[in-house]
């Protein structure tokens, strides 16, 4: 269980601060809720502390240097059909993972150079930039 003040990171928003922890009726239900503040677009999110587990919820990377050294390193293999190369990287994404949103970030940044990306891809690439920096930044 994370405490006030821990600096933790979900999956899909990227990294924040537990600002409190609350008690909220949802849906007739009393539950415990993380109140995560992120810097990145100054956005709070609300996460059920019984799984946060389960949604992916970790804390922050301490060696954010070593992440930033394996970058170059990244094998990419990207599937030539869209629809499933965007299926694979919101999988990578969801993962929780920061080298395999470093391995999104790097491969549509090399399909946007060579081919150019469809507003999708271009919206993940957006929102797997922003996860990678807050978690690089909340680590330094």
């Amino acid at each position: 269980m994370f405490q006030v003040g821990d600096k933790i990171v979900h999956p899909m928003h990227g990294a924040g601060i537990v600002e409190s922890i609350v008690q909220k009726k949802v849906n007739g239900v009393m539950r415990d809720y993380y109140v995560l503040k992120l810097p990145v677009r100054a956005m709070v999110v609300m996460i059920p502390t019984d799984n946060s587990e389960e949604i992916g919820v970790r804390p922050i990377v301490e060696q954010a240097d070593q992440v930033l050294a394996a970058i170059p390193g990244i094998e990419v293999d990207m599937t030539q059909n869209w629809n499933r190369r965007y299926r694979e990287n919101l999988e990578r994404l969801k993962s929780g993972n920061l080298l395999e949103v470093a391995r999104v970030v790097k491969g549509l940044m090399l399909r946007e150079l060579e081919r150019g990306l469809s507003t999708g891809e271009r919206k993940m690439l957006h929102s797997a930039k922003e996860i990678l920096i807050s978690e690089i930044v909340l680590s330094q």
